[in-house]
């Protein structure tokens, strides 16, 4: 039997084989904070402390106090604990994230020492915060006077959120959520929005703090093999004991939800958004529906078969309808259930249209939801949904973010809002009631019915480009500082001034870090983690094909690849065609001989997670201008499902490129989310562009997955208006492509449990003694082969590209070198070691930047600085140039290199699911980066010194020449000009 602290009662425990974990819930008998502990075997630990927060206006206050909490607290008054713990830690995550409703602060841990540094820190940090009136200055908001006298507004997250707020999306999602809910917090922007953000006062902010942050207010989640009495004795000794009724109030107030007043009938409103440009065909209509909260599990579970009915994928109704809309280009970005609210909401809509033809896609959407609710549904149909969701339950994941977290994350919202997350985790006993219900006559159409087309609290948003808003918000800005200026005292600007001085000194006053808990480099793992599999060949019709097979824990999935090495002349034509990323992107969204393209969507959905195509790719060890790449063809299914491994015999064997009006739909959507994607990723686009002729895969990489090829996807599209032959032409070429790739030999990746492997193994042999079909060959030219001249284009030119965003993505790159050169683990360490001693300070905290680094790339061979959401240009240049000088004119201590050290190690040891560490170490053999490397990479890592980053940097940085590039706003092209850039735009 499980033992808590004495502090915590238990209130129940529950056993999820499905996902191999023991929920223990208790509550902390003092304060009424509540802890779910998930245990397990994974040594892996993640702990996470949240809040219910719920702002009542858009001025920002949950997100500043998110980012001021973490710049000291009572037990570790330095300024900086939460990025200065990054430094002196060896975690797989850490972080802090402000949701519409709640706000949490997560982190995941191997080591057991660093596991108890980091909750004694986030502990601190949350419950006993400082909240530095000049914190709130450099994380939040403040005016800050020029030489001139003139006012301008600064902050950290006062510029992430003009940065975030120029994206198409967000600006979408905000304009429909402010009308969908009127009288609750969604109707207002948590994370802020910039023109309110300057109203927020620092005496707002203690205010929620005190009112929020309370444990009766907190749910702690924690995760791993640690025992959880440990955990919980931390947990009070560290914090909830303070709270005695003298120091601090024993009891708080938990915070309930309040559900919307419902609607009696359904609303029309149009809006705009900041574009670069306007025309036809970027308006944006979307529907949504309030349903009800989502702590029922039966009936979030029912509104998820519901969705997947109408769109789970090309083949489902709503979503197939969307698609082939002929009044737009792709179904909008908002689609389908979101169960992250209080209340639930389902979207439908379009992108890319008109805005006279909102009425008629409002009547053609509940025209369609009317047919699927007055016809019969296959019983094939709700089993593939039912299949999906099992599919999902069973995946483990933590290949972008740990298991613990993610599972933790995906039961907070329900927590939060009162009901048991339990009833998210263990859903078996849920399902088999949905099975039970889903076969009652019309149960799903009754759905449709009451959750949305009775639904009379429904929103129509139509949204039309706007090339001049982003213009007149930041003509706003500058009135309100205009009438700022008139209204400044004398005494005003003193008080200014003096605040500005005083933060100054604050940012250039060194921090005792040594207050903070740390790890150093004996709790460093000597033996880097490495999958080993098995290595082997199957016979099928004469041919040898190697296999590759790992065995791991995968809770009754297995894990299919095809792989293709890419060697030889055929290889290199294949990785020279510029239309390689889109073939690779269509290919098992297309039909096959047996198949059209929807229905083979519905095939691969009732047997599988879907068929995915990529390129694995490094640079040569050695060579810049060498390439080891890999086509592969993958997907997921359960053990019982081996007729999932024939769909991607099938993708390789029996696409037709044929459809191309199919072709057309998917390409119209990729250019659609693809431009719409752009300012959230800036900076990766921006250090692309810079380093786009540092190696072979850097000039690949820009020229065909950069911003010009969706420049050119962009001609093209509207080439092909005028000229429709031009789709059979790309479907020529497509089908070509694919001729030369699936003649090459062919290797086998299975992943899966070793006693289903023998079943899986024969049947992998069974398909793969398919022949493939000839396909025809084409000599088409098409705009996409101008992309071409980019790869051998070596030109040193300076790039602005300019999009749509009111902040600056900046990037230098530095020609460096090789995975395998000696030089590469000093350059490796020296990227952490700028940033945590330099370019941190510069860019972020004293330039409001939301980030800014520097990192070696050795497949791109550079090394280079970046900047994100950044409200300068010129001066971030500077800094990244004077960050060099910094490094080399002046001593440093053992104790920041060892921290550069950690952050670059925890990064190599940061864990995979059990099936992706698998696949993981099977491509690193491939690519000549076996565990015998790695060991010897890590060995050199330890020991870099000082005077190894001092040399590298003479050697690659100091006076070398270097190439710029910037993501700005639109209307800089004069400024940009005189900075030396040459403009460019998308068109």
């Amino acid at each position: 039997m499980t033992t808590l602290h004495t502090s915590f009662q238990l209130l129940d425990t529950q056993s999820i084989e499905a996902l191999g974990i023991t929920v223990l819930t208790s509550r902390h008998r003092t304060t009424g904070a509540m802890h779910y502990h998930l245990a397990c075997d994974n040594s892996e630990n993640a702990l996470m402390i949240g809040f219910a927060t719920q702002p009542m206006s858009s001025r920002g206050e949950a997100h500043i106090l998110e980012h001021v909490v973490l710049c000291g607290s009572q037990k570790y008054p330095v300024r900086d604990p939460f990025f200065s713990m990054v430094k002196r830690s060896l975690n797989t995550f850490m972080n802090a994230m402000t949701a519409s409703d709640w706000t949490v602060y997560p982190f995941a841990t191997q080591n057991k020492k660093d596991f108890f540094n980091l909750l004694s820190v986030y502990t601190d940090a949350v419950f006993f915060p400082n909240i530095h009136p000049l914190d709130f200055a450099q994380e939040g908001i403040r005016v800050e006077l020029d030489d001139e006298g003139k006012p301008h507004y600064h902050g950290i997250v006062f510029n992430e959120m003009k940065g975030a707020m120029s994206g198409e999306i967000d600006q979408l999602y905000y304009a429909l959520a402010s009308q969908l809910f009127r009288h609750t917090t969604y109707h207002y922007n948590s994370g802020g929005d910039p023109a309110d953000i300057i109203k927020l006062t620092y005496e707002d902010l203690v205010a929620f703090h005190q009112k929020h942050y309370h444990p009766s207010n907190a749910i702690i989640m924690s995760f791993g093999d640690i025992d959880v009495a440990e955990i919980q004795a931390r947990l009070h000794d560290e914090a909830l004991a303070r709270f005695d009724g003298v120091n601090y109030p024993e009891k708080g107030k938990r915070l309930h939800s309040v559900a919307e007043m419902r609607r009696d009938e359904p609303l029309a409103v149009y809006d705009t958004y900041s574009s670069d440009s306007e025309g036809e065909q970027m308006t944006h209509h979307v529907l949504a529906w309030l349903l009800p909260t989502i702590t029922d599990p039966k009936l979030r579970l029912s509104l998820r078969l519901m969705e997947g009915v109408l769109i789970e994928h090309s083949g489902s109704p709503l979503r197939a309808y969307l698609e082939s809309h002929s009044l737009g280009t792709a179904p909008s970005p908002l689609l389908g259930l979101d169960d992250s609210h209080y209340q639930m909401v389902f979207y439908a809509g379009l992108r890319g249209s008109d805005a006279k033809y909102a009425d008629e896609v409002e009547q053609g959407i509940l025209a369609l939801l009317q047919q699927v609710a007055d016809n019969p549904i296959a019983d094939e149909v709700i089993e593939t949904v039912l299949h999906q969701i099992e599919l999902d339950q069973r995946h483990i994941g933590g290949d972008s973010m740990p298991y613990g977290l993610t599972l933790m994350l995906e039961g907070f919202s329900t927590a939060i809002h009162g009901g048991n997350p339990v009833d998210v985790w263990q859903i078996d006993e849920h399902l088999t009631w949905l099975k039970q219900q889903a076969k009652q006559p019309n149960w799903v159409q009754n759905l449709i019915y009451t959750h949305l087309l009775n639904n009379q609290h429904r929103v129509r948003l139509t949204m039309t480009p706007d090339d001049k808003k982003a213009a007149r918000l930041i003509e706003a800005e500058q009135a309100a500082l205009d009438e700022l200026y008139h209204r400044l005292s004398d005494e005003d600007k003193q008080a200014i001034n003096r605040q500005t001085s005083d933060l100054r000194q604050r940012q250039a006053t060194p921090d005792d870090i040594n207050l903070l808990p740390k790890v150093g480099l004996d709790d460093v793992p000597s033996e880097v983690a490495f999958t080993q599999g098995s290595h082997t060949t199957l016979q099928a019709d004469g041919v040898s094909y190697p296999v590759h097979l790992y065995h791991a824990g995968t809770n009754g999935l297995y894990y299919y690849q095809v792989i293709i090495p890419l060697q030889g002349k055929i290889a290199e034509r294949l990785l020279n065609d510029p239309l390689l990323p889109l073939y690779l992107f269509l290919l098992s969204e297309l039909g096959t001989v047996q198949y059209d393209a929807r229905s083979f969507q519905a095939v691969q959905a009732s047997q599988s997670s879907g068929v995915t195509a990529r390129i694995s790719q490094r640079t040569d060890l050695y060579n810049a201008d060498d390439l080891s790449s890999y086509f592969v063809l993958a997907t997921r299914a359960l053990n019982s499902k081996p007729s999932a491994i024939g769909l991607v015999n099938e993708v390789l064997n029996e696409t037709i490129f044929s459809e191309t009006d199919r072709i057309k739909e998917l390409l119209q959507q990729k250019q659609s989310g693809w431009q719409s994607r752009l300012a959230g990723a800036g900076h990766a686009y921006a250090m692309q562009t810079a380093s786009r002729n540092l190696s072979r895969q850097a000039a690949i990489e820009y020229a065909y997955s950069g911003l010009p090829a969706l420049a050119a996807l962009k001609e093209f599209l509207a080439q092909a208006l005028q000229d429709n032959s031009l789709w059979q032409q790309l479907s020529d070429r497509l089908a070509q492509l694919h001729q030369c790739l699936i003649n090459l030999p062919k290797q086998v990746l299975l992943v899966c449990e070793e006693q289903a492997s023998d079943g899986l193994l024969n049947e992998i042999a069974k398909q793969l003694s398919a022949k493939p079909a000839a396909m025809p060959q084409s000599e088409h030219r098409l705009i996409f082969d101008d992309l071409t001249q980019l790869l051998t284009k070596k030109d040193s030119e300076d790039i602005a590209w300019l999009i749509s965003t009111n902040v600056y993505h900046n990037a230098a790159a530095y020609a460096a070198t090789t995975a395998a050169d000696e030089d590469t683990p000093a350059l490796m360490v020296l990227a952490p070691f700028l940033r945590n001693g330099y370019l941190h300070g510069a860019i972020r905290e004293q330039g409001g930047a939301y980030g800014g680094g520097a990192s070696f790339d050795s497949n791109a061979a550079a090394f280079r600085f970046y900047s994100y959401r950044d409200p300068h240009c010129a001066e971030t240049f500077e800094h990244f140039k004077s960050s060099i000088d910094w490094l080399l004119d002046n001593e440093h201590d053992n104790e920041q290199l060892t921290e550069a050290i950690l952050g670059i190690i925890s990064g190599m040891d940061k864990p995979a699911s059990p099936a992706g560490e698998a696949v993981k170490s099977c491509l690193s053999q491939l690519h000549q980066r076996d565990k015998a490397w790695q060991q010897q990479l890590r060995a050199k890592i330890l020991a870099v010194s000082i005077d190894d980053l001092k040399r590298v940097a003479r050697k690659y940085l100091k006076n070398q020449p270097h190439t710029r590039a910037v993501l700005a706003p639109m209307g800089q092209e004069e400024a940009l000009g005189k900075l030396g850039f040459a403009i460019k735009k998308l068109g």
